[in-house]
């Protein structure tokens, strides 16, 4: 069975056998030049790059640094993003496409060359990276795509049937000179330098204000006076101002990983069809060389069925290609997608000058959390950035393709909403299984309610504390999830991932 050769504890390929430095909580209130809220690569990069400035930074993370989508990526390093372009120069026009292409390839070479500068050990490789077919209609989609490319001036680039694949594919498009890197190695590397620059980290200090006076509060009451805020919290804490939960749509995807058997294909590798395959081999800290599988995304809290299919279903996969026995690690992550495809970087609203956004990487984020970081401190630092118009989130009125998804997003969560409040509960405790959670019936009233191993019960009130929808267990990852905006909580009901801020109620 599929389920046997799984790994039964989820853990990240990049965290394992790396330790984090440890930072302290915020226990008062404090004045700095720029706050930066989140510490994942973005605000990492933002504060690596400002603490050269002369300016006092700080850092706030509401969970351990790192511990957000930046610990749990597949760290493709690349300009290559599926196949955007072909999309881009519809929805806008080539010269912006090619705008986004060039910020891309800007951040690729800033890796490169930080990487260089600093001395830093992350694994960082130049391979080619790939789109590829698997049918006619996908094989259509690639073409198309090459033709983007030479519109574009993209290359060194070249269509093939040829890859290092265990396997046949109709066609690909290779893209030359890109990278890839173990991005907490790399990101740990920059926290240090920020530090010895007398840049200020604080865990455990989750953001839930945006006062008046370029005030944050914190969850604890402390308050954060900063002259910039640069809010990097993946999910913008102050959704409200932009209304950015009603433009943002949240993704969960899963990866395994599992050492090569012979030799394991050189380059980074992702389908055009659905559902996505995604593939990379990495060095591992034993020497080995292992293969991330990654793919069947699904809208946050919305999945069909257990979500450890989902896991199941990539074992499989890389059984029957690669002929893997067995997997190390196993690991999901959760990325934002804008209306246009395209980042919300910059000022958050035109009324805000001095609060800035970075969201919506389109599960792209190892490049654009680069083009966000230099976007925002130059904004900072008074600089012009080419990039900055085109990437803003108060960008020109919607295009009928962002009405269209504007439309058809919101009336999901009006779904989802209304189904959580009108759909029937059969489930009584008593037939909740060891190690899984659902929603219950109790005395008459819908439970949430996890058993764990030892046949303890957790009880919480299944509504998000962001907005009130129904959360949904993901047995994959014993959380609840919200299926409106994508807030997470673990089954104890205390808050993963935003926008909630609250953790949900606990009942006896």
């Amino acid at each position: 069975m599929t389920e046997k050769i799984l790994p039964g504890n989820l853990e990240s390929y990049w965290l394992a056998n790396n330790e984090l430095p440890l930072f302290p909580k915020l226990n008062e209130n404090i004045e700095v030049d720029v706050l930066v809220v989140g510490a994942g690569l973005t605000g990492i990069t933002a504060a690596y790059l400002l603490s050269k400035s002369g300016k006092s930074v700080a850092v706030i993370e509401g969970s351990k640094i790192l511990s957000g989508t930046t610990g749990f990526t597949t760290a493709k390093v690349t300009a290559q993003h599926g196949h955007v372009y072909q999309q881009l120069i519809n929805t806008f026009n080539e010269e912006k496409a090619k705008l986004y292409y060039e910020a891309q390839a800007d951040a690729l070479n800033f890796v490169e060359r930080t990487v260089s500068d600093l001395g830093i050990k992350c694994d960082f490789e130049k391979v080619p990276a790939y789109i590829y077919a698997d049918t006619e209609a996908g094989v259509d989609t690639v073409t198309k795509e090459m033709d983007a490319y030479q519109k574009l001036g993209i290359g060194p680039a070249t269509l093939t049937e040829e890859t290092e694949l265990p396997y046949q594919v109709k066609k690909a498009l290779r893209l030359e000179n890109q990278g890839q890197f173990h991005p907490v190695k790399y990101a740990k590397a920059l926290v240090d330098h920020s530090v010895q620059n007398g840049v200020h980290f604080f865990e455990e200090t989750r953001a839930k204000d945006l006062l008046s006076d370029n005030i944050v509060k914190t969850v604890d009451g402390h308050k954060i006076k900063a002259k910039k805020i640069l809010v990097c919290s993946h999910y913008p804490f102050n959704d409200e101002n932009g209304l950015y939960f009603t433009r943002l749509e949240p993704h969960r995807s899963y990866v395994i990983a599992a050492p090569a058997e012979k030799s394991s294909p050189k380059g980074m590798y992702i389908n055009v069809e659905q559902p996505t395959r995604s593939i990379r081999s990495a060095l591992g800290s034993d020497g080995k060389r292992y293969i991330l599988l990654g793919g069947e995304g699904h809208v946050t809290g919305r999945q069909e069925g257990d979500t450890t299919a989902k896991y199941e279903t990539l074992a499989a996969y890389g059984r029957e290609k690669f002929n893997f026995q067995s997997y190390n690690y196993r690991w999901s992550a959760q990325d934002l997608e804008t209306l246009d495809k395209v980042p919300y970087i910059g000022v958050m609203t035109s009324d805000k000058p001095d609060v800035l956004v970075a969201t919506g990487y389109r599960k792209w984020g190892m490049t654009n959390s680069v083009v966000a970081a230099q976007i925002m401190v130059d904004n900072v630092l008074g600089k012009e950035n080419r990039f900055a118009e085109f990437f803003a989130p108060t960008r020109s009125k919607m295009k009928k393709e962002d009405i269209t998804k504007f439309t058809k997003a919101n009336a999901s969560v009006a779904k989802e909403f209304v189904k959580g409040k009108t759909e029937k509960v059969d489930l009584q405790l008593e037939d909740l299984k060891v190690g899984t959670g659902d929603i219950v019936k109790v005395e008459g009233k819908k439970v949430g309610a996890y058993k764990d191993q030892d046949g303890k019960v957790y009880l919480v009130k299944p509504v998000c504390t962001h907005l009130g929808c129904d959360v949904a267990f993901n047995n994959a990852e014993s959380s609840w999830d919200c299926p409106c905006h994508g807030s997470r909580f673990n089954y104890k009901g205390e808050v993963l991932e935003g926008p909630a801020f609250e953790p949900l109620k606990r009942l006896n």
